[in-house]
């Protein structure tokens, strides 16, 4: 069976996808080259030569990417931590800066705890937080009918799925005061920002933008987690990196929070605010 030199298909791949503007054109043309030879991605370095057929469904997978079809979709999952989240058309496809507020969530998880993730969307979180601690219960809560078939898929047995809208004001009334964590990655993004090509056509716009202010969704969550968490219950909550004075601001206003705290990803950019439950 004839066979081709990998090394210059992966040098005209990348050569495509940085035509395309693509931000990472060798790293996706490498994980897309793992993708088709079934091997994890460290590996290509000892492969020297591909299938005839190999070599075609990669250039097919390239063209895809050059037209900005986010790679996840391309490879159907999405790395978050310690997991591999399936993930496809119809769910917002996390992002490697909501790690770091999955990371405080769990470090502040007690075994036994119960933990709630709004706008769980593929269940990173949610799923990320059942992986890593020892917390009694977690529960996801989503609204989307797509994105649901994304997160019921990653939740298995170890997270619970709530159909619901965060927004909605009688939203798990039986957890009042009983929830020593809750999470959110909420849609934030003001209206009318601009935002990548993979963003705009692949990712569902309302898990992306949050109103005018990119407020919509967090006002009404800052007073769900209220009412939900317990004396001393702990709250993570994403926002926009325009809002890092914002959103600590609605917390301190609404009077039932405290050691309000802003945290920074790793480019030094406003991400996640955190409070207590008085």
């Amino acid at each position: 069976m004839d066979r081709t030199p990998l090394a210059p298909i992966l040098r005209r791949a990348t050569s495509s996808l940085v035509d395309a503007g693509v931000a990472s054109p060798r790293t996706d043309a490498e994980l897309l080259a793992a993708h088709v030879l079934g091997i994890g991605r460290g590996r290509l370095a000892l492969v020297d030569t591909v299938r005839a057929d190999e070599a075609g469904r990669l250039d097919e997978l390239i063209a895809r990417r050059a037209q900005r079809v986010p790679l996840q979709h391309l490879i159907g999952s999405a790395a978050f931590r310690h997991l591999e989240l399936a993930v496809g058309p119809g769910v917002f496809i996390p992002r490697p800066e909501t790690e770091l507020l999955a990371g405080w969530g769990i470090e502040h998880t007690a075994p036994g705890a119960t933990v709630v993730d709004l706008c769980s969307g593929s269940g990173a979180i949610a799923c990320a937080v059942a992986d890593e601690t020892l917390a009694g219960r977690v529960i996801a809560v989503e609204r989307s009918p797509e994105a649901l078939v994304w997160l019921r898929r990653n939740a298995g047995d170890a997270v619970e799925v709530i159909e619901a809208d965060v927004t909605d004001p009688a939203l798990l009334r039986e957890l009042d005061g009983a929830v020593d964590v809750l999470l959110c990655n909420p849609p934030y993004v003001p209206d009318g920002t601009r935002v990548p090509a993979e963003v705009i056509v692949h990712d569902p716009l309302e898990a992306v933008f949050g109103g005018g202010d990119g407020l919509a969704v967090i006002r009404p969550v800052i007073a769900l987690a209220a009412r939900l968490l317990g004396t001393g219950g702990a709250l993570g909550l994403e926002h926009d990196d325009t809002q890092g004075s914002a959103v600590p601001g609605l917390l301190r206003a609404d009077g039932r929070f405290t050691d309000v705290t802003e945290h920074r990803d790793l480019t030094g950019r406003p991400r996640f605010a955190t409070a207590r439950r008085r």
